[in-house]
């Protein structure tokens, strides 16, 4: 079982998107046996509380639902239990790096990527931060992730052999 976990800032906008697009990919792939998926954001200001509404709207927009979805922060067991931590943008990579000795022995397997890395055509490191913004920024935002998520999953299965 190859797991992945997507953070973004308070795991309600762009995480919790990154999550239900890879999901969906997975799963359209046949590989959920294989690949599991899940986000948290780097602080805890809105745990427990579902993805924010506009995101939730771009989803179903898109075709899916992440409603059920509840925010939560990264904690210490995600550098051991993960194979992949995926940051949405610099910001979160960098506080991931700063929690992993904190958090965790060198030893653990989480390896810690940023998003775009995988959607190299977007020329950028990061996905913007949509919550200050309008519907049109959500939407931007989905299509950013689900360029990197196809691509992920592409590496994944070319990775472990799926």
């Amino acid at each position: 079982m190859i797991k992945v976990l997507f953070v973004c800032t308070g795991n309600i906008c762009r995480s919790p998107t990154a999550e239900g697009i890879f999901r969906s990919l997975v799963e359209n792939d046949g590989k959920a046996e294989e690949i599991t998926v899940d986000s948290a954001g780097v602080s805890g200001w809105h745990e427990g509380q579902c993805p924010d509404m506009r995101a939730i709207q771009t989803a179903q927009d898109n075709g899916l639902d992440i409603s059920g979805l509840r925010a939560r922060r990264v904690i210490r067991d995600d550098f051991k239990d993960f194979d992949l931590i995926v940051a949405l943008d610099r910001s979160h990579l960098e506080a991931l790096e700063e929690m992993r000795p904190q958090f965790s022995p060198a030893h653990e397997k989480a390896e810690l990527r940023l998003m775009m890395d995988f959607a190299p055509q977007y020329e950028t490191k990061d996905v913007p931060d949509p919550y200050y913004g309008g519907s049109k920024g959500f939407q931007n935002v989905f299509e950013m992730i689900y360029a990197a998520c196809e691509n992920l999953l592409i590496e994944i299965k070319g990775r472990y052999k799926l």
